[in-house]
Order: structure tokens, then C-alpha cells, then sequence
């Protein structure tokens, strides 16, 4: 898993949105708990944001070099799932707008 060194080196920030409290928002939960201190170790000045947010659908989004963002929806998603989102986002560099 290369890629997870290299946030830095493909996006210029990275936003995962979940509720702390909603069913549908677990696995993205659990997925920061599992992941967000081995991708900060590996990525120490890359800002990954994790806000504070009530009620809202769980996502995950991107920013590019020129302000690009693609964002990613995770309801429904498992943590291998959720993985393999970010690693979509990180290989595709600079993509096209997208907001899936």
C-alpha cells in the first residue's frame, strides 16, 4: 500500500465528513479510527480534515492542485471499500470535476 505515502504528492487535502452518531455513518467511524493515525504518520504535514459534523451523509473528498475537488459518497460502504475509494482518489492525481 504505497499510495498512502503519497497524499502529499497527489492532493493538496483530503476531508472525510461523517456523523457521529448515525447508523449509516459506521463504517466511515470506524474506518478513521482504524486509519487516520497510520495515514498522518505517513503524510505528517498533509492536512487530513476530519470536521466535526450532525447529521450529514458520510463522504470523502479530495482537493487537487487548482482548487479541483472530487468527493465521494460512503454510505452503504465497508472500511475495504472506503480504502479502496481513497486510493482511487489518491492514483487519480488531477482528475475532472466529479461528485459521485
Amino acid at each position: 500500500m504505497a499510495w498512502r505515502s503519497q497524499l502529499s504528492r497527489n492532493l493538496k487535502e483530503l476531508r472525510i465528513l461523517f456523523c457521529q452518531t448515525s447508523p449509516s455513518s459506521a463504517s466511515a467511524r470506524s474506518f478513521v479510527e482504524q486509519n487516520s493515525k497510520d495515514l498522518k504518520t505517513l503524510n505528517p504535514k498533509f492536512p487530513i480534515l476530519i470536521p466535526e459534523c450532525r447529521g450529514i451523509e458520510p463522504q470523502i473528498w479530495a482537493r487537487y492542485d487548482m482548487g479541483v475537488e472530487r468527493g465521494i459518497r460512503l454510505e452503504g460502504l465497508t472500511e475495504p471499500q472506503i480504502l479502496k475509494a481513497l486510493e482511487d482518489l489518491v492514483k487519480a492525481g488531477f482528475p475532472y470535476i466529479q461528485l459521485s
